[in-house]
């Protein structure tokens, strides 16, 4: 061919033609993690964000967190795989985290992902930035009535600071 001619007359070679590439090379992407989500210690979900189609119901993806929740609650290790996915995780208290990326993904890039996941919550939840009720009251954007605290207001401003940072969370 012209390649072999190219070479022939001292011409550069024209490279080889590829006809698949090696199993396991593949596209790079910025794109690792599939999903976080965090679990309480009876593996119910508390927040869940999934990042593709590999599970496109909430019905798929609340069967996958119990498959993961059960093979992974009574363990000490870190990482898990199950269904064809890397799953880091850590547990607190009574909170599992929970990072699942493909079978291809490098676990150390998850472990950061978890890692940093992780530090940012505990650094949030720890940190009191008011101890004035009325003025926590205040942030939440909740309307106190006269009567002034009951156990109804207080339990609805912890509902209403638990989804804001939920959602906080999300973007």
């Amino acid at each position: 061919g012209e390649g072999a001619a190219a070479a022939q007359a001292g011409g550069p070679a024209s490279p080889p033609i590829r006809t698949g590439e090696p199993p396991g090379l593949r596209e790079p992407s910025l794109y690792i993690v599939k999903a976080v989500f965090i679990l309480d210690n009876d593996g119910h979900r508390l927040l869940a964000k999934y990042y593709d189609d590999t599970f496109p119901s909430t019905k798929e993806q609340m069967v996958f967190e119990k498959n993961v929740f059960n093979k992974t609650s009574r363990t000490e290790s870190e990482i898990a795989f199950l269904g064809g996915m890397t799953i880091v995780y850590k547990s607190s208290i009574d909170l599992f985290l929970y990072v699942v990326g493909s079978s291809h993904e490098n676990e150390l890039m998850l472990m950061s992902v978890l890692t940093c996941l992780f530090d940012s919550l505990s650094h949030i939840l720890s940190v009191i930035l008011e101890s004035d009720p009325q003025q926590v009251i205040q942030k939440v954007n909740f309307r106190t009535e006269d009567s002034g605290l009951t156990e109804q207001s207080v339990a609805h401003v912890l509902q209403s600071a638990k989804e804001q940072i939920k959602w906080s969370l999300l973007k």
